[in-house]
């Protein structure tokens, strides 16, 4: 995949655990691992809007575009 989703390092920078993220911006645990593990298919923009607001950042703080395959 292109995107590259680097939730988990905005909620390191910020010392948050994804289950207190979850609650902040009421979505689920689950719709949130999916889109830390780089599964979603898709993301709302009011979705990433409180994301971002809730970690102090922008949406390409989140979401990277990279051209060549990542090495697992």
């Amino acid at each position: 995949m292109a995107i590259i989703v680097n939730l988990d390092v905005m909620l390191a920078k910020r010392k948050m655990m994804l289950t207190e993220l979850s609650h902040r911006v009421d979505i689920t645990m689950a719709n949130l691992s999916i889109l830390k593990k780089g599964k979603a298919k898709a993301i709302r923009f009011s979705t990433l809007e409180a994301i971002c607001k809730e970690l102090q950042c922008q949406p390409g703080d989140i979401l990277e575009f990279r051209d060549e395959p990542m090495e697992e």
